[in-house]
């Protein structure tokens, strides 16, 4: 019912497209991310929890509709409804019927609860298809509230001795899930929390959907005299080694990333801290999805696909890869 193109992944039946590629006349987007949602279609449908990320990242003036998750849509011959998949606001996995036969496509979800969107919902289907980012039995995450108490206390240490404290962090979805989470964290440091740039517009986003989160200030409406120490600032990995640091004066570094379950990673990019905070599935999460979904068909797509594919073969389940433009991007 879904298939590969050179413009992304055609419904025939429906005549759409699920977060295409290449431009095209109906994009059905999963979430706001760069690459799953590109410029250039002609009608844009989205959940209409992500839309104002939507507009903000491709253009107020998009032709592009919010869609509730549930609503039922028809294109062609088929049925189509967004459902929640508890990777970023407004994410979703988009269900696809037709002749009897439902198909998901998953976009990037994550099992774990965030205080930021709404929890991944399990979509009964005959074919579903799944992201394979974190694709591997090393990769399993801790609850994120406990993740928050670590930046806490590591931030707690640092403004003691008078240091501040950079947590780099990719700019939507990470950096609020941080904020939501920290806001729930007793004993934090008196002193503020600020954003770098690039996180306050879609931080706004998020505040103005209900999110609650941490206060913070921008970093830019500080004179360049200002002192961080003491301060937690959040910032976009690209900041990272940039002249922009240096206004900070003496301070500690950390990263945000499922990335960081693997040691190694954090001593290579040169971070004081890693901390293990993933917004997609982890083994587990992959593996309990796909078999509560009760689909016949597996269908992976980019990180470690080879890998889940075996797995589920073993199990015996029909997998096999998918080939994509989507990306292991910083989100991860």
């Amino acid at each position: 019912m879904i298939e590969p193109t050179d413009r992304g992944l055609y419904c025939r039946a429906g005549d759409f497209y699920i977060d295409p590629w290449r431009p095209v006349e109906r994009a059905l987007i999963t979430h706001a991310h760069a690459d799953h949602a590109r410029a250039g279609h002609g009608r844009y449908w989205t959940a209409a929890a992500g839309e104002a990320l939507l507009r903000h990242r491709l253009g107020r003036d998009i032709d592009c509709q919010g869609v509730d998750y549930g609503e039922t849509l028809r294109f062609g011959d088929t049925r189509v409804s967004f459902h929640p998949a508890g990777h970023v606001l407004g994410s979703s996995q988009i269900r696809v019927e037709a002749a009897g036969e439902v198909w998901v496509a998953s976009g990037d979800y994550k099992r774990d609860h965030d205080p930021t969107c709404a929890d991944f919902e399990i979509v009964p289907c005959n074919a579903f298809i799944t992201e394979a980012t974190f694709a591997l039995p090393v990769y399993r995450w801790a609850p994120s509230a406990e993740v928050a108490r670590d930046v806490a206390a590591w931030w707690r240490d640092n403004a003691a001795a008078g240091r501040a404290s950079v947590l780099f962090c990719y700019a939507l979805g990470k950096a609020q899930r941080l904020l939501a989470e920290l806001s729930e964290c007793a004993d934090l440091p008196e002193d503020n929390a600020y954003l770098h740039g690039a996180l306050v517009p879609l931080t706004q986003i998020y505040r103005e959907a209900g999110i609650e989160m941490l206060a913070t200030t921008p970093v830019t409406e500080q004179p360049r005299d200002h002192d961080f120490s003491r301060s937690l600032t959040l910032a976009p990995p690209s900041a990272a080694g940039s002249r922009w640091m240096r206004r900070f004066g003496e301070h500690r570094t950390g990263f945000a990333s499922g990335w960081m379950r693997i040691r190694g990673n954090r001593r290579r990019r040169g971070y004081d801290r890693g901390f293990v905070l993933s917004d997609h599935a982890d083994w587990p999460g992959l593996i309990d999805t796909i078999e509560a979904t009760g689909a016949q068909r597996v269908l992976a797509t980019h990180g470690r696909a080879d890998v889940l594919v075996a797995y589920l073969r073993e199990r015996g389940i029909a997998a096999e890869p998918l080939v994509t433009d989507y990306e292991d991007g910083p989100d991860v």
